[in-house]
């Protein structure tokens, strides 16, 4: 399987993140055919070859027609890496808006039905409405508004999309390789806002990466290295962020950010690779968060219902683990699993409803089979059974419990009948489709 090494050594934007997939070979017509599928237009794509700090490399802009722009002139990115993409606002810092009145703005609804009636891949859809919810729900927490009701101005919504979906589309050109970065690095100083200004990182990148539980740190460059959208396409797709892994090196891209930087290139580094340390599967793979607490006061009636809240409320999983304490008191551990923009939510979670004086967060990369739905059939009716396959074989196969307790109470049989004629039914060759 191959992996997708991004070096944040000068940071990352929408512009650069093409402009290094091109770099890498990705063939930027029909980049461009696929994002005219998108029902939205008066842009188009500059690219060309050019240098920073000595470095050759792609660099990319999307100019917007005069129609979509202020005074009817090109709008190419600003901030040395892209348009305040979002904005509202005339300026970084302040990427939306959740107010009312703004002429030609989108909400971030109207832009997830546009990208759900594209005829583009599920995946690029899928992937291109997550990014985009990213930013949305940063805006929304900055503005103190639902993620719904964020508008994004015509111009930089357009910017968005394409940089966005664009993104989508380069890493699907690419076979979808798992993507890793090294560590997060923001320069110094301010950005404008509607309102004045702020200090880096800009609110939405900062938000962004908060929610994803990413590290970041400053260097002494005196710009905007990170972007909203760039941090956005990091929050989705890297796995990891750390130096570079065993990996073989195939090929290398160069994308270029607009301006020359006072203290390093302004260039991000891309690194396709093939993995040489473990073989290639087709598992699915993410991120989340593990949220721990030690106990050793907690009645047991309080854990049931901590179980039963966080999992209502969207818990991946909840369990707790029989420990021993210092001066060898019995405790109890508890676990969290949760998504890493629910991490903060859960922790407050845990601290209001236990005896917590406090919560351990770590991320943890995932592995997992591709999983389906089947129905099989039995003697006493038809059940649902889980299907998890790894490269196109089926590994794995469980009766689901609330289908199996409904033919149950249906036929009036144990469910353990039930179980046991789903399993035998899963032994035949039909299931294997």
């Amino acid at each position: 399987m191959s992996s997708l090494f991004l070096d944040l050594h000068s940071g990352i934007s929408g512009d650069m993140f093409l402009g290094a997939m091109i770099d890498l070979g990705i063939d930027p017509h029909k980049l461009e055919t696929e994002l005219r599928r998108l029902e939205v237009g008066g842009w188009h794509l500059h690219i060309g070859r050019e240098r920073r700090g000595g470095m050759a490399g792609t660099r990319l802009e999307v100019h917007l027609e005069a129609e979509h722009t202020p005074h009817g002139h090109a709008h190419p990115h600003e901030h040395g890496h892209e348009h305040s993409h979002h904005a509202a606002e005339p300026a970084h810092g302040c990427h939306a808006s959740p107010g009312h009145g703004h002429e030609h703005a989108r909400t971030f609804s109207d832009i997830r039905a546009l990208i759900q009636a594209s005829p583009l891949s599920d995946w690029v859809r899928q992937k291109a409405v997550s990014v985009f919810e990213r930013v949305a729900q940063a805006e929304g927490r900055i503005h103190g508004r639902p993620a719904e009701s964020v508008h994004f101005h015509e111009v930089g919504a357009v910017d968005s999309i394409v940089d966005i979906v664009g993104g989508c589309l380069a890493l699907e050109m690419l076979g979808r390789p798992r993507v890793l970065a090294s560590r997060v690095v923001e320069g110094t100083g301010s950005v404008r806002c509607a309102h004045g200004r702020l200090p880096l990182p800009a609110p939405a990148t900062l938000e962004i990466l908060a929610a994803r539980g990413v590290a970041l740190e400053q260097c002494d460059e005196p710009h905007e290295l990170v972007t909203p959208t760039g941090a956005a396409l990091l929050a989705e797709f890297a796995e990891s962020f750390g130096p570079l892994p065993a990996l073989r090196p195939e090929r290398i891209g160069y994308g270029l950010g607009h301006r020359e930087n006072v203290t390093r290139p302004n260039v991000l580094r891309a690194i396709l690779c093939e993995t040489t340390a473990t073989p290639s599967h087709d598992w699915e793979t993410d991120t989340i968060a593990v949220l721990e607490t030690n106990l050793d006061d907690v009645r047991s009636e309080i854990l049931g219902g901590l179980v039963e809240k966080a999992l209502a409320d969207g818990a991946l999983d909840v369990f707790h683990t029989p420990i021993q304490m210092k001066k060898s008191r019995p405790g109890v551990l508890v676990t969290v699993l949760c998504r890493p923009e629910e991490a903060d939510r859960f922790a407050e979670l845990l601290l209001l409803e236990t005896t917590a004086f406090g919560v351990r967060r770590t991320t943890a990369e995932r592995r997992k089979l591709r999983r389906e739905i089947a129905r099989v059939a039995t003697p006493l009716g038809e059940v649902e059974v889980k299907l998890g396959r790894l490269d196109g074989r089926l590994v794995q196969a469980a009766p689901e419990f609330e289908s199996c307790r409904k033919v149950a109470l249906e036929r009036g049989v144990p469910l353990r009948e039930v179980y046991d004629a789903a399993l035998r039914a899963l032994e035949t060759p039909s299931t294997e489709r």
